[in-house]
């Protein structure tokens, strides 16, 4: 079993605790800041558009999804869906989200490595993580030792592709919200609203830093296992 020594259970203890954390914070801060209107009025789908054709770019367009925190760019589809609360929404949270996603947008325009480096890694990552159940399932139910290490050392190759697909998406976030938090300075908005978009997307970022200690964490647990097996 992958994780029945009890040093890998302790290991995880303090990683769960972050990702707790780390989603109230979120949710807090988001719920803060969903109550504050912005200095402007403008909705989240305005903001979105205004920054989008005043980069120039013209073949994206803004639609109004379902869900809270659903916002996502689908760079195959060419087109930032915003939730409806953010669509709509004219709060700090709902220009910060919908300048956030733009941000994915211009880099796709631009050519942005990090990004392009993540949309080609995607499916080898996404058919990691299908593997790692297949794995599980099989370290319970076969046995010999040949066979354990075999299947030790697929979960090593599966974790290592899983940690590296969430550490460039760290430059891919931290860089959107950067570009989004320009945008917003650029637009004139208040010192105010500046301050509470970048603390919504700050708390967004830490998400994916808690994804990324996760997935080192798993990893170096593995590695660990693997290493007392021998």
């Amino acid at each position: 079993m992958f994780y029945s020594y009890g040093f890998g259970l302790y290991a995880m203890i303090p990683v769960i605790l972050l990702g707790l954390f780390v989603h109230v914070h979120l949710k807090t801060t988001y719920s803060k800041y969903s109550g504050i209107a912005n200095v402007r009025g403008m909705t989240g789908a305005q903001m979105a558009e205004s920054i989008l054709r005043g980069a120039g770019i013209y073949d994206v367009g803004v639609v109004c999804i379902q869900g809270q925190l659903s916002d996502h760019f689908d760079p195959s589809k060419k087109v930032v869906r915003l939730s409806e609360q953010v669509y709509n929404g004219t709060s700090i949270a709902s220009i910060g989200v919908a300048a956030h996603e733009c941000g994915h947008a211009i880099q796709h325009d631009v050519g942005y490595f990090p990004i392009r480096l993540r949309s080609a890694v995607v499916g080898i990552t996404n058919f990691s993580s299908k593997i790692l159940y297949f794995l599980m399932i099989a370290s319970l139910v076969l046995s010999g030792y040949a066979f354990s290490t075999v299947i030790f050392n697929i979960a090593i190759l599966c974790y290592a592709v899983i940690f590296f697909f969430q550490l460039i998406t760290l430059p891919v976030e931290f860089n959107a919200s950067a570009r989004a938090v320009q945008q917003i300075k650029a637009a004139g908005f208040s010192d105010q609203d500046i301050g509470g978009v970048r603390k919504v997307l700050n708390a967004a970022a830490m998400t994916y830093v808690a994804s990324a200690v996760t997935a080192l964490t798993q990893l170096l647990i593995m590695i660990s296992r693997s290493r007392r097996r021998r």
